[in-house]
């Protein structure tokens, strides 16, 4: 019972990590991206979309004016956060 019980958690847990995780943005959507980074003064990081529908774009890692940021964009790739990291 108990290793029926844990495989079912496990199978479950990798289930759920799949359905959060982020994609890659298509290459009209990365050029959309750095464009709007370059009007921050900011530079480089990983771009990612979220999948969950919301239309949220995350660049990690981003360099600005000598600081490492995360932000995230919404679906009009305007800036909706900015934190430093």
């Amino acid at each position: 019972m108990i290793r029926t019980s844990a495989a079912c958690l496990a199978v479950l847990t990798l289930i759920s990590s799949a359905a959060w995780a982020d994609s890659k943005p298509s290459d009209e959507e990365a050029a959309k991206i750095k464009a709007t980074l370059t009007e921050w003064g900011c530079e480089g990081g990983v771009y990612e979309k979220e999948t969950e529908a919301s239309g949220v774009f995350e660049v990690d890692d981003a360099k600005c004016k000598g600081a490492q940021y995360d932000l995230k964009l919404d679906s009009e790739y305007k800036v909706i956060s900015l934190s430093r990291d």
